[in-house]
């Protein structure tokens, strides 16, 4: 990387003093920090802990300052401003915030669907598919949307992303409300969503610049069911509001929910995004210095927003149709989560229809729904997540198949609760918490599986985690808005018990899927050259961790990163960054979300944004 150079005093950062700063700088500015005679940022709520600027300018980096030779900027050890050294508190503060924005927009794609007779009884002469669609168009923009977010929050920041974006979507719930017809409500409902969706897709990569990978299975099982628990609240809060005000007013609090949560994002959502917080850093350093600074990776891989967006819009679709394990996974999720929308359409004909109930209390019928989620985590926070730590303890490194397990155990489940469901729904003379308490595994299983399947392809494609799942994302988001057109016609045509025993039979052909990847998982992956080269990297880590634990010294090969090395840093530490992740005063940026064991190397999927559809 070049020499070493000290721009400033080799003594520690508290005998730095104002006239050594005005050495290194060539001036102080008098008013530009809060009475440190520096360039230190203010404190705002959004930035609670800047870091001393006389100590960034001190800070030793690599490099000699020229445009072939720039100082790199990394992390500096305690740095204030590294999101992995924020407290605990304060993290969990900005991942519950965070998980609520992605709530609020989940929520938002099905709480109408409960108001559909007040929807009607307002907008008289629609086809029935129109009348379904306001759940669906929803849904519509979460396909376009996530191609549009992600790569603007990995050159702008997760910060300016949901700022963008949550004013819109707060303009367009509102818009909403007044709809005139029922033309206007679709098209603003379709804008909402492509805004909306950016909570998602920038809420995981949140969670994954903050939290290091031992500690992030919490935090993304908490952000994680959000997609799975908002859409059965909004029937529920949805479907008493309509019965007493109407539809119009069950469209406002979704609008004052959603404007609550963009002040909240305004005030106190920080930028948490290594690369950027680094990037903005080193351009501070440049101006005020006159030297040249470049954060690490853009002097890994100099940035070209050009080709970023086109690299995130392109690498999606190679992933889903040239990996055989990537499409069975996206059909599989796309196939649970149409499911899931045409329940909206479905419960109502039978606890609304059948049962007479009326939409309010029909609603609560997606409450076993949401305890099975609630289950599924729980499981997966005390049980789920806590052994797969113990096996990548024990082992050092751990193959994507090792996620599966839990999968097969959704995978077992989703049939069965709807099989039951299907014939206890009606007649009615069945007592109706039956039905009820069937939906309750097939909310786990929902749970178990979209969890087990997302890690195991990040596990398989950590270096292209953004793009894997965004691929899953888009096919999701298609089949959950064309799936419920098909079931009016569909139950009309085969009657509730057998319209619902079809679905379920559906999910039973599934059920192999975990198992025989279990078994033949590796062999397939190494169908493919991307699949060879993931699998290539993990006996890699595996080689290098064995040969550190026995004493051994091992060639770390294409892994190596041999400037470290020959700049003094201890080849256990490199091995440990390789295997665990970076520890925070190493960590220049996040890694992969949801696996321990692989370090991510490319900018457009680091953050594994679209974790969710």
């Amino acid at each position: 990387m070049g020499t070493r150079h000290t721009p400033g005093p080799e003594s520690s950062v508290s005998n730095v003093s104002s006239t050594d700063v005005k050495t290194i700088v060539g001036f102080i500015p008098d008013d530009r920090s809060e009475g440190t005679g520096d360039l230190t940022l203010p404190r705002r709520p959004w930035r609670r802990a800047p870091m001393d600027w006389r100590a960034i300018v001190a800070h030793e980096y690599k490099g000699a300052g020229t445009e072939e030779d720039p100082f790199v900027v990394m992390w500096l050890p305690h740095d204030t401003e590294n999101p992995y050294r924020w407290s605990p508190l304060y993290r969990w503060t900005l991942t519950i915030l965070a998980a609520m924005g992605t709530l609020s927009v989940t929520m938002g794609s099905s709480v109408l669907s409960s108001a559909m007779k007040s929807i009607r009884h307002d907008f008289p002469n629609h086809n029935d598919q129109m009348y379904i669609m306001v759940t669906g168009i929803y849904i519509l923009g979460f396909v376009l949307g996530p191609f549009l977010w992600a790569p603007f929050s990995e050159v702008f920041g997760r910060r300016l992303t949901y700022i963008i974006t949550f004013i819109p979507l707060t303009a367009f719930d509102a818009g909403v409300c007044g709809a005139p017809t029922l033309n206007a409500m679709l098209i603003l409902r379709f804008l909402a969503g492509m805004f909306g969706c950016s909570s998602m897709t920038s809420a995981g990569g949140l969670i994954s610049d903050m939290f290091e990978s031992s500690d992030r299975g919490l935090a993304m099982g908490v952000f994680g069911v959000m997609p799975w628990l908002g859409p059965v609240i909004g029937p529920i809060c949805g479907g008493f509001l309509s019965y007493a005000e109407g539809w119009r007013w069950v469209a406002a609090v979704t609008a004052i929910f959603a404007g609550v949560l963009t002040v909240m994002h305004i005030v106190f959502i920080p930028e948490t995004y290594g690369p950027v917080l680094l990037r903005k850093r080193a351009h501070k350093l440049s101006e005020a210095t006159g030297r040249v600074y470049r954060c690490e990776d853009d002097v890994i891989t100099p940035l070209n927003h050009r080709d970023l967006v086109i690299n995130q819009f392109k690498m999606p679709y190679i992933l889903l149709f040239t990996e055989p394990i990537v499409f069975v996974f996206s059909i599989y999720m796309a196939v649970i989560f149409g499911l899931l929308y045409m329940q909206f359409t479905s419960f109502p004909l039978v606890f609304q229809g059948a049962r007479g109930w009326s939409p309010g209390i029909a609603a609560l019928a997606f409450i076993g729904i949401a305890v099975g989620s609630n289950t599924a985590l729980g499981y997966m926070i005390f049980a789920g997540n806590p052994k797969y730590a113990r096996e990548l303890q024990e082992k050092g490194a751990l193959p994507p198949e090792a996620r599966l397990p839990t999968g097969l155990i959704g995978a077992t489940l989703l049939p069965l609760g709807l099989f039951v469901f299907a014939w206890t729904c009606v007649p009615t003379s069945i007592h109706w918490i039956v039905p009820i308490a069937a939906t309750v595994p097939y909310g786990a299983g929902l749970v178990l599986i979209f969890l087990a399947c997302n890690n195991y392809l990040v596990d398989m494609f950590c270096h292209n985690a953004a793009s894997v799942l965004a691929g899953g994302t888009v096919v999701r988001s298609i089949m959950g808005v064309v799936l419920p057109l098909t079931t009016l016609k569909m139950y009309d045509a085969l009657g509730i018990n057998w319209a619902s025993t079809l679905v379920a039979f559906l999910c039973l052909v599934f059920v192999p899927v975990p198992l025989i990847l279990i078994k033949y998982g590796r062999r397939i992956r190494r169908l493919t050259k991307r699949g060879r080269d993931s699998d290539d990297r993990m006996e890699e880590i595996v080689r290098v961790t064995a040969a550190k634990r026995t004493g051994g010294d091992p060639e770390l090969g294409a892994i190596e990163e041999k400037d470290e090395l020959d700049n003094g840093d201890d080849g256990d530490e490199l091995a440990d960054e390789l295997v665990y992740g970076a520890p925070p005063s190493r960590a220049a940026s996040p890694t992969c979300p949801g696996i321990a064991p692989v370090r991510c190397n490319t900018r457009d999927d680091r953050s594994a944004q679209m974790i969710v559809p």
